[in-house]
């Protein structure tokens, strides 16, 4: 039993001002992950006690009462992680008119960590078995995931489900030793049928769910060539459900025909991210980085919850590292991943109307930051976030940190690609014609010589056509993604 010193907030991981639910949220998490029947280690059935008689005191509004009266002054937290902020501009403008502001979030695991034995794994890998999956392609999917088969850790736990317009279960979620009769199973895969993302991500979730534990990094992998068609929403409301329960999703889409902007929402709204597979040959070499990225995960679930503070907007939020993808302004924000050994940076783009200046101070981010990690037997510690700027009649003269100026740059290039499919979908195409041809006049003058050419093909086919390609278009968005991470060239 917990010590009457104990305190009960640190414990279930949450602020002192927390409301009934946010108590009870804790809870349910806590329990999972000392429930005595998943737990053996030492102490942690004594944890587990100590969750329970703090739920007990703090559900209960008397007895909350009386137990705060207790406490002594509220000390700093000391989190298992590190952070900062910083700001495009050292302060507000009282002007008539928007302005904008930058805010960089930077995480990043503490040094040891980068020493300490990853958690382990709980994923499922959904690969869609279409009969368009067929030849080459299909030969090394099945190549890839027996890779990933002999690459497992003793603590791992995979499973594999395939799909086309009804989907199947090769190998259930469980630890594997005779891994020979496993991998002929994989090889046996054969395509058939149309494609119905929903009917293979469901059953993906079931076998994850199967073996979900907060102690682990539980996570699907979905491999994709075609779209699908009226599942589309029910695929979302999965994601959501999954992203709860602390499931990210990672798309992977092969070649042309697949739908980048579905892929890509239904992998971000769980903190995921979705990557394009141009060739064959990179299906290996993509599912095997995305295996060895989720091997070497520190913390496996960020997210963001922000108060809405009046004449403040967030009009864009974008996950610079470690990979690079768009955050769904959606609540939470889910913000993805902290690797051991690779900080997370997420840009938030803040547009600043003119009656939220009229005091010397304002707040821009105000909210909650919460962190799970695998390898914290208890919750984390909720962060407050909580960060403002002066407001002054005249600007500073300081120019933005480099770090701003060097994301923003890197960003600009992916945006405008972005915009320019806007313009595109509102019947503006002399808008997107002079957008992309800025955008490769951009990459030639940064030695981006071959994508500056594909993107100069695209303009030639929206002039004639009316439209991009389907290939153009995934090769303009992830290339211009991947260039966030890594800077142009220059020439």
């Amino acid at each position: 039993m917990a010590s009457k010193s104990q305190d009960y907030y640190s414990l279930l991981g949450i602020e002192r001002n927390a409301t009934p639910e946010d108590i009870k949220r804790a809870y349910f998490e806590a329990a999972q992950k000392l429930h005595p029947d998943k737990n053996t280690a030492a102490g942690e059935t004594e944890l587990f006690l100590g969750v329970q008689q703090a739920y007990e005191i703090l559900a209960h509004p008397k007895r909350r009462a009386l137990y705060d009266a207790t406490l002594p002054p509220e000390e700093k937290t000391v989190l298992p992680y590190s952070h900062k902020v910083i700001f495009s501009r050292p302060n507000l403008v009282n002007l008539y008119e928007p302005q904008m502001l930058y805010v960089i979030l930077e995480l990043e695991a503490p040094a040891e960590a980068r020493q300490s034995p990853a958690p382990p794994l709980n994923v499922c890998i959904v690969i869609d078995r279409s009969t368009s999956m067929q030849g080459e392609k299909m030969d090394i999917v099945k190549a890839a995931a027996i890779q990933v088969l002999r690459n497992l850790r003793p603590q791992d736990i995979l499973s594999v489900v395939t799909f086309s317009d009804r989907a199947e279960v090769i190998i259930p979620a469980s630890y594997y030793q005779e891994r020979t009769r496993l991998e002929a199973k994989i090889q046996m895969i054969q395509p058939s049928g149309a494609t119905e993302i929903f009917q293979g991500l469901e059953l993906g979730a079931k076998e994850v769910m199967r073996s979900v534990d907060s102690k682990r990094v539980n996570h699907i992998i979905l491999l994709t060539d075609g779209q699908t068609y009226g599942d589309e929403q029910q695929c979302l409301a999965l994601a959501s459900k999954l992203a709860e329960r602390g499931v990210g999703i990672s798309g992977m889409g092969i070649g042309k025909e697949w739908n980048d902007i579905f892929l890509d929402v239904l992998a971000t709204r769980t903190g995921g991210s979705s990557a394009y597979m141009a060739q064959p040959q990179d299906i290996k070499r993509l599912l095997l980085e995305k295996f060895n990225a989720l091997a070497q995960t520190y913390a496996d679930d960020i997210s963001l919850n922000l108060a809405a503070v009046d004449g403040v907007e967030l009009s864009y939020a974008f996950r610079l590292q470690p990979d690079p993808a768009p955050i769904l302004l959606e609540s939470p924000l889910r913000l993805g991943t902290i690797l051991q050994d690779a900080s997370t940076q997420v840009i938030f783009e803040y547009i600043i109307h003119p009656k939220a200046v009229k005091s010397n101070s304002l707040i821009i981010m105000d909210g909650s930051l919460k962190v799970s990690i695998a390898s914290q037997p208890m919750p984390v510690p909720v962060l407050r976030v909580r960060y403002g700027r002066p407001v002054s009649d005249v600007p500073e003269a300081d120019p933005p940190p480099p770090q701003i100026v060097q994301a923003l740059s890197r960003l600009m290039l992916y945006r405008m690609q972005e915009r320019a499919r806007k313009e595109i979908d509102s019947g503006h195409l002399e808008n997107a014609t002079r957008h992309l041809k800025t955008l490769a006049s951009n990459l030639l003058a940064q030695g981006e010589r071959s994508l500056a050419q594909t993107i100069l093909l695209e303009v030639d086919h929206l002039q004639k056509q009316n439209r991009l390609s389907a290939e153009g278009i995934k090769k303009m968005k992830y290339g211009t993604r991947s260039l966030v991470i890594a800077p142009p060239k220059k020439e």
